[in-house]
């Protein structure tokens, strides 16, 4: 294991300045869920205008980020990231001031689908970006893990801030910081001499599914789907055993312990030169997701589930990078942002399809039921990749 390979990711020209530029524009990705939630719940009164509020922003990014990514990848992505500049804080705004007033759940609804829609695309921008410039696997290999490295920490301090001004000031600060943070963090990637680097390639094949029509890359979103559910089931199972325990605030303690397990993860794969195939990383990963989830259905004690969620968050972040790999292997250069945002999408419908079982099962069962079914989701995903494998990329 070496870490000098993240090292040499800095000597790759612009990649460092558009690295930090993303890192303050994607600060939203770990503080606007949580501050929206709180601002409907504390203004409106509402858990129920408070879900609806969260779940139509998290709609409005996954449904709208495929259609951005095709026309980013036929005509580049400056306009698409200069007008979600301007659009994002706005939108921001407007969803203050229906928090603030006695609007309609419609109307809340609508304006909160345009907040998540009109997100600056940066992740899938920086994704792209690292396919086009770092051809040799190594490299890739250590720039999407110290990408996954960047989105774990950015969890990590995302509540924090969100609480800090929520407690200092009002959820409405926290939810437009959150917009100047992506407006600013957009302008400085667009600035960025990294981006000049940006190649459109030719169009060889024409589909209205794009990437969709790509061997093998269905049963891919298909696999992200199962495991990215295990995701959504593991939060669900943390909050639910913080509330066996009547310790609610232990659910971020346990949730955060499990993000430093992830981020400690995602540093060591990225830092070893790994012989195996992407097949068997994949599959092993999996595996091991799947298995950490289960055992923490045994967890009985505080101490034993403190330590159980670190090794079940070691586990969480391999399977993500991996899969931004495949992606990049996959799709055809012409769909290079496009498939990545289908990646997305999929990673965010199945956790949204997690945390609603989630909420089923702990309706009438224990929090370690919910564990043990994130378990299983992750062994399935485990098994449907040595089908795709198998079946669709012997040769990846």
């Amino acid at each position: 294991m070496s870490f000098a390979r993240y090292g040499a990711l800095l000597h790759v020209p612009d990649l460092r300045a558009i690295a930090v530029a993303s890192i303050i524009g994607r600060l939203p990705i770990g503080m606007a869920g949580l501050a929206i939630l709180l601002l409907m719940q504390s203004t409106r009164q509402s858990f129920v205008d408070a879900g609806l509020a969260s779940g139509c922003y998290v709609a409005g990014l996954a449904l709208i980020a495929p259609l951005l990514g095709r026309y980013i990848d036929r005509h580049g992505p400056r306009r698409v990231l200069v007008l979600s500049t301007l659009l994002y804080p706005i939108c921001m705004g407007l969803l203050i001031v229906t928090a603030l007033g006695a609007t309609s759940r419609p109307l809340l609804a609508v304006v909160a689908f345009a907040a998540g829609a009109s997100y600056p695309p940066i992740t899938v921008c920086m994704r792209a970006l690292i396919r086009q410039l770092l051809t040799d696997q190594a490299q890739q290999q250590a720039a999407y893990s110290l990408e996954s490295l960047i989105i774990e920490l950015i969890f990590i301090l995302g509540p924090l801030l969100v609480a800090l001004m929520v407690g200092l000031a009002h959820p409405g600060v926290a939810v437009g910081f959150a917009g100047l943070c992506a407006a600013l963090g957009t302008v400085l990637f667009i600035r960025s001499p990294a981006l000049k680097h940006w190649r459109i390639e030719s169009i060889h094949t024409r589909s209205l599914l794009g990437p969709l029509t790509t061997r093998g890359f269905v049963p891919l979103l298909v696999v992200i789907v199962f495991y990215c559910a295990a995701f959504g089931l593991f939060e669900v199972g943390v909050t639910g055993y913080a509330a066996e325990h009547g310790q609610p605030w232990l659910a971020g303690v346990m949730l955060g312990l499990a993000s430093v397990g992830s981020a400690s993860g995602a540093l060591a794969y990225g830092a070893r030169q790994w012989h195996w195939s992407l097949q068997k990383q994949f599959t092993v990963a999996l595996s091991a997701m799947g298995a950490g989830c289960v055992l923490l259905s045994y967890a009985r004690d505080d101490l034993s589930f403190a330590l159980l969620s670190v090794l079940a968050g070691l586990a969480m972040s391999p399977p993500l990078i991996i899969q931004s790999m495949l992606v990049a292997r996959i799709a055809r250069p012409e769909h290079n942002t496009e498939a990545f945002t289908w990646s997305a999408t999929s990673l965010l419908g199945g956790v949204g399809l997690g945390i609603a079982g989630g909420g089923v099962i702990l309706e009438t069962q224990a929090a370690s039921q919910v564990f043990l079914a994130a378990g299983c989701m992750g062994l399935l995903a485990a098994a449907c990749s040595c089908v795709l494998f198998l079946r669709f990329l012997r040769a990846t």
